[in-house]
């Protein structure tokens, strides 16, 4: 979100002037556009093979030698097109680091083309290969994100062949600890965060969504915030629980839980638990990812853990529904105690009319290109991401990159049919953004 309405609607003026300012044209696309509409066809089979080597490297966020392997694998790719580029390594946080592709020329919009290197899948994982079966491939990372990657390449490719390249200005920014970030994220995203105020606004190209069949593009995409519970109580025997024992650890937590439930509820948010555990005895790693505990049906619980998370839309709701889980964890039941904390989050992405003039802007040049009506997404149904970063100074589009299935999980797929169309329509954004 832009930091002011006012703000906001300039640029939403600018951006809408600027998606009809160029001649028309019978078929809709200039004689440049057609260019790039060749280029991007005659380079397919050469992108998924690109596509194939990115993916057959390992680069879960924790293997810093397999991202930094995928970032040198990068880096001719961006040289050969004229662009600046630059590694940051981020060691420090125990990640990898950080690929930043510059190219500027022209006095049109600054651009901001953001994807990451790594992925979910570390090198213990099953799941290492590439593989294609028609126009469905297959394989670690293919649509989250390396299939996005290849579509930035290959719109830049476009743009180069097209005789435009020489007039835009890109920023390409590859994080290389998107899917597990190094903290504090102050100093993880500090180099992105200053990438888009100096932008005009992004382009994220996480996977794209498909909804009924029809290409989705997003304008907004909800935050992450890991929240983490621990109670007490006055550990006894159970024939004096709530009555003079007080009502242990394990009725603490569950009242809480349940109070998120009933009154957490608002438009553009939702909250999960994802593990409790409770008894005598009870102790909680510090991932929250397992548990132990030990018991008897007969003592009341004198410890008590509790896990999830929050997606909230914005960081103003984020913020406000924290003040609310808060207020509920301090009404406690007799003799017992709570406490919760919150883990850093990813911000939230919230539509603003700046956006919305983006992506008409798209949906214009789709239509341009005989593609039909280009669908907008429901905010609500994408994860985190670190576009979300950069959105209270620039408006951006979400899921720029390859149609795909199973993100995160083992068999994990991409569609090829989405790769020309999706680089045909980022190249001719930036291009008309870039006269």
């Amino acid at each position: 979100m832009l930091k002011t309405e006012t703000a906001a609607a300039l640029l939403a003026l600018a951006i809408g002037t600027i998606a009809f300012s160029g001649p028309a044209f019978a078929d809709g696309l200039s004689g440049d556009e057609k260019k790039i509409v060749a280029s991007v066809k005659s380079r397919h089979e050469e992108s998924v093979a690109l596509l194939e080597t990115l993916v057959n490297v390992n680069s879960g966020s924790l293997n810093i030698a397999g991202v930094t392997k995928v970032a040198d694998r990068l880096r001719p790719e961006f040289e050969k097109l004229g662009l600046k580029v630059t590694w940051t390594p981020m060691t420090q946080l125990g990640r990898a680091g950080e690929l930043v592709a510059e190219h500027h020329g022209g006095s049109g919009k600054k651009i901001l083309m953001i994807a990451h290197l790594d992925t979910v899948f570390e090198p213990d994982s099953p799941f290492q290969t590439f593989k294609r079966t028609g126009d469905t491939v297959e394989g670690p990372g293919v649509n989250d994100i390396k299939g996005g990657v290849v579509v930035i390449l290959d719109a830049l490719h476009a743009l180069k062949d097209a005789g435009l390249l020489q007039k835009a200005n890109v920023t390409v920014f590859l994080s290389g600890d998107e899917e597990k970030p190094g903290h504090p994220l102050a100093t993880a995203r500090r180099d992105l965060i200053a990438a888009g105020k100096a932008s005009d606004l992004a382009l994220d190209f996480e996977a794209m969504s498909r909804e009924k069949n029809q290409d989705t593009i997003h304008i907004g995409r909800r935050g992450a915030l890991a929240w983490r519970l621990s109670a007490t109580g006055v550990s006894g025997h159970s024939s004096g629980v709530g009555k003079g024992g007080g009502y242990g650890a394990v009725y603490e937590v569950a009242r809480i839980v349940d109070e998120f439930r009933t009154e957490l509820a608002e438009p553009h948010l939702t909250y999960n638990t994802s593990l409790i555990a409770g008894g005598a005895a009870a102790e909680i790693d510090e991932q929250a990812t397992h548990a132990t505990v030990s018991g008897k049906d007969n003592i009341i619980a004198g410890k008590a853990y509790a896990a999830g998370d929050v997606r909230a839309q914005s960081e103003e709701q984020a913020e406000r529904v924290k003040k609310k889980m808060q207020d509920i964890v301090a009404r406690h039941l007799d003799q017992t105690n709570a406490e919760i904390s919150f883990e850093e989050g990813y911000p939230g992405m919230a539509p603003t009319p700046a956006s919305q003039a983006l992506f008409d802007q798209l949906g214009r040049i789709n239509v341009d290109l005989g593609l039909g009506a280009l669908n907008e997404g429901d905010p609500d149904l994408r994860g985190a991401g670190d576009i979300a970063f950069v959105a209270n100074d620039v408006p951006g589009l979400v899921g720029m990159g390859l149609a795909g299935k199973g993100s995160h999980a083992v068999g994990e797929t991409a569609d090829l049919t989405s790769l020309d169309p999706q680089a045909e329509r980022a190249a001719i954004l930036i291009a008309r953004l870039s006269r």
